[in-house]
């Protein structure tokens, strides 16, 4: 499994990235691997801060429905609008397409806390 050294990563495995104080936001490949294919994804959260770790949305699969928590504190501006017709860009696309949503961070170093790619590559094997 690849997980692109420009991210950062959480142990509910969510992936940021981070371009000044706007950050990306989606699930990792291990994730959407783990889920199974994905049929819907539900964000209503836009416009509204969160604390880190806020559940955020939801992702469902085939297999199960899954809480996606925020890797740190801000407000979400954008869902990804692809989603809404082809939730499958998830599992096809993790890091790319797939991503799910935009948002403005409270305080960009918060990132620095979080996974590199090799401590998350360590952290599920």
């Amino acid at each position: 499994m690849s997980y692109p050294d420009n991210l950062r990563y959480t142990k509910d495995h969510e992936w940021i990235k981070l371009e000044g104080n706007v950050a990306t936001v989606g699930i990792t490949n291990f994730a959407q691997g783990e889920l199974g294919d994905i049929v819907y994804v539900e964000i209503e959260s836009v416009g509204k801060s969160l604390a880190e770790n806020a559940i955020f949305g939801t992702v469902e699969a085939v297999k199960t429905v899954s809480d996606l928590f925020l890797p740190i504190s801000g407000t979400i501006t954008e869902v990804n609008p692809a989603l809404a017709g082809a939730p499958e860009l998830v599992n096809t696309d993790p890091y790319g397409e797939g991503w799910m949503i935009k948002m403005t961070v409270n305080n960009p170093s918060d990132v620095a806390a979080l996974l590199d790619a090799a401590a998350y590559k360590q952290l599920v094997g």
